[in-house]
């Protein structure tokens, strides 16, 4: 997508306060947390061609660690948050040391494993996390003084993290360091005789992606300032997933696209409809029939053929 286009969508996010409720504002607030943890995770199953069925870990992590240093020793956020991205970047090191001794579905059930240990330890380790009852009591910073407890100020925050976030990712994706792990999507053989360290460039991959999980993880705990083990679950990872690749793989605005659509459906519709994940599973195949590639791939190809059509007619 070009920087206009980027633009002209920030412009317009940037006025929703102003035109819409509280109930707007917060699930929009949602939908940019959900964005930034299916793009972190579009790095691994996009760019390096590594699908993760435990990238719910990063997420889950940061936000425990955050709730557990603010309410169990009373640190401030401004302290707390540096030390939660910090821990949770460094568990990514370890997980890729251990992930990334396979690919395709041995990578795949490794990550599901690591993550399934920590959603136990989550359930298990009461004295920490509270077990089945939750982390509950947190507030939300206040940045520069600013109290994000109103929705607006949080959106606002939300928004701009968002917004950053995305920009640092195209900017991984699109240096020479992204074309090498593209290379080692595709080809790794060949990259490895040409004297590329494909491991190495994976398990970097591994530990940015896990980074930027571990920012939403820390969103996620301010916005409901509470944390459950249901954020460690395997339905964690596998609705991220389900958007990356349902918005388009490989692409920048595929995550943000699948990531909305699933929210829509996990929040919106099932006030309708009890059986939402049921209806998510039927969007989902219709897209993988018509759209293999996703959303974002199809809608463009869709645009390319009636725009030569068109041209074709006029001529």
């Amino acid at each position: 997508m070009r920087p206009a286009a980027w633009g002209v969508i920030a412009t317009v996010l940037a006025g929703i306060p102003l035109i819409a409720g509280d109930y707007y504002v917060n699930f929009t607030s949602q939908i940019f947390i959900a964005a930034i943890f299916a793009a972190s995770l579009n790095l691994l199953v996009g760019y390096g061609g590594l699908p993760s069925l435990g990238h719910a870990s990063y997420l889950g992590v940061a936000a425990y660690l955050s709730a557990w240093l603010y309410l169990k020793l009373g640190l401030a956020h401004w302290m707390t948050a540096p030390i939660a991205l910090a821990a949770t970047t460094l568990m990514a090191g370890l997980f890729g040391l251990i992930a990334l001794r396979a690919t395709g579905l041995g990578f795949l059930m490794l990550t599901l494993a690591l993550s399934q240990v920590l959603w136990g330890t989550a359930y298990r380790w009461v004295s920490v996390t509270e077990g089945d009852n939750g982390l509950r009591g947190m507030t939300r910073p206040a940045p520069f003084g600013v109290s994000l407890e109103n929705p607006a100020a949080f959106y606002y925050f939300a928004l701009a993290i968002t917004l950053l976030a995305l920009w640092l990712m195209a900017k991984f994706v699109g240096s020479a360091f992204g074309a090498t792990l593209r290379g080692t999507r595709d080809e790794a053989r060949r990259m490895s005789a040409l004297g590329h360290d494909v491991w190495l460039v994976r398990w970097i991959t591994f530990v940015y992606s896990g980074f930027w999980g571990a920012v939403s993880g820390l969103l996620f705990v301010y916005y409901h300032k509470y944390i459950h083990p249901a954020s460690l679950s395997l339905t964690s990872s596998a609705e991220a997933l389900i958007g990356v690749i349902a918005g388009g793989s490989g692409t920048l605005a595929g995550p943000l696209i699948g990531s909305a659509i699933v929210m829509i459906l996990k929040n919106y519709v099932s006030s309708y409809i009890e059986r939402w994940n049921m209806l998510l599973g039927f969007v989902f195949i219709g897209i993988v029939i018509f759209m293999p590639d996703g959303l974002v791939p199809g809608i463009r190809r869709f645009r390319t053929r009636w725009w030569a059509r068109w041209k074709a007619r006029r001529s």
